[in-house]
């Protein structure tokens, strides 16, 4: 049987590349994506009528979507830069986009065998890690989004006991969105990254369900 994959976020770099490899190895793939489809995450009007017209069950979910700022601006360097509007566009992108889908994979996602969820967050969203502060309104909605997988693979284990939903950080793509702030990092194609992403994902197990990722399997604390 051909496995169906649902790819949020498909116009973007990762997502794009995620869809590709997916299809090159024989899956089917619905892709989403604002430009190609009038997908808005952050209305949860418009993910309720996309989604709600998509017809499981899929063996995988991918939600691939996420801005840096929003309104022209720049990564916070510090609170006191911090602007409301942008603030609230970056939750809308980041972190209640993300709950608006999740809310819907239940209904989506194959209960009688093994099947995937995967939320693009990033390592800058983790607490514990956070060594230099700064990028304050993209951290924060981070760990919000890590936060809301959390408790959205709680909810899918009670009625999926086969499933295995987890935040994924990729690392440093090549991509439009990295590209002004790549140079100090280390940097990996897009398509490379899909590769290592979808290895360590179809790869976990529902016993590892819940948790934070980074592209080569080893846990990224919280």
């Amino acid at each position: 049987m051909t496995k169906r994959a649902l790819i949020i976020g498909a116009s973007g770099g990762i997502g794009a590349a995620v869809a590709r490899q997916l299809a090159q190895d024989g899956w089917q793939v619905d892709p989403l994506s604002r430009r190609a489809d009038g997908f808005d995450i952050t209305d949860q009007a418009s993910v309720d009528a996309h989604l709600g017209a998509c017809d499981g069950p899929y063996d995988l979910v991918f939600i691939a979507t996420g801005i840096l700022a929003a309104n022209g601006k720049t990564p916070e360097k510090a609170l006191a830069q911090a602007e409301q509007t942008n603030f609230q566009a970056v939750f809308a992108a980041n972190a209640l986009g993300p709950a608006y889908v999740l809310a819907h994979v239940p209904r989506l996602l194959a209960k009688s065998h093994r099947s995937h969820v995967g939320l693009l967050t990033a390592r800058v969203g983790s607490i514990g890690d956070n060594r230099i502060g700064g990028w304050h309104s993209y951290r924060a909605s981070k760990a919000a989004a890590n936060q809301l997988l959390r408790g959205a693979a709680i909810e899918l284990g009670r009625s999926h006991k086969n499933a295995v939903a987890v935040a994924l950080h990729p690392g440093t793509v090549e991509t439009d969105f990295t590209k002004d702030y790549a140079a100090r990092h280390a940097t990996v194609s897009a398509e490379a990254c899909a590769q290592n992403l979808l290895r360590v994902l179809l790869g976990l197990t529902p016993q590892e369900s819940g948790g934070f990722y980074d592209y080569a399997g080893k846990p990224v604390d919280w």
